[in-house]
């Protein structure tokens, strides 16, 4: 099921064709680098319960390490893994290997990268580039813009989340 919020304001299918496809996105979070990277390796506080194989967003998790994975615990024993964890250099990118939702069924996997920097006082810009290439049954064309929807969703749930969190208690008391 895809669930249809407000896209950040920057998206964008680069390109789809036969062989694969290229969104990226961006969006200016109002938390500092620390926080909004805090809140990017913790997917079960933002990424979206529909789309999950659980239907529970408290079932993801993610170790933010090179060969972690971005996985899910399923009913039972099962499990899931979203993908996994590439490059890493926190605060301020993170990259998967991963093929997202409909593409595990696929002949095709993607390079799903997050980058942040700082952006004016205590702002974030977060970037996203999702590249999927291999053969996908119906063509690229067809889910590009699908998949697009959905991280935009990702995108909105992980900046709300963001700026929902309080600050550390350091940064939350004011300076005497």
């Amino acid at each position: 099921m895809i669930a249809l919020l407000p896209s950040p304001a920057a998206a964008e299918v680069v390109q789809a064709v036969p062989a694969g496809f290229e969104i990226t996105q961006s969006v200016t979070v109002d938390k500092p680098i620390d926080q909004v990277w805090a809140m990017l390796v913790a997917p079960q506080k933002w990424w979206d319960k529909e789309h999950t194989y659980s239907g529970d967003s408290a079932n993801l998790y993610l170790d933010p390490q090179a060969t972690g994975c971005f996985c899910e615990k399923l009913p039972g024993k099962g499990s899931v893994e979203h993908g996994h964890v590439v490059y890493v250099e926190a605060p301020r990118a993170l990259r998967l290997h991963s093929a997202l939702g409909p593409l595990q069924i696929e002949g095709a996997t993607g390079a799903l990268t997050f980058t942040l920097e700082p952006e004016g006082e205590g702002a974030t810009k977060v970037r996203l580039s999702y590249v999927v290439g291999g053969y996908i049954r119906g063509g690229s064309e067809v889910i590009a813009p699908l998949v697009d929807r959905v991280l935009g969703t990702q995108l909105t749930r992980l900046k709300a989340a963001s700026e929902a969190a309080p600050l550390p208690d350091a940064e939350a008391k004011p300076a005497k």
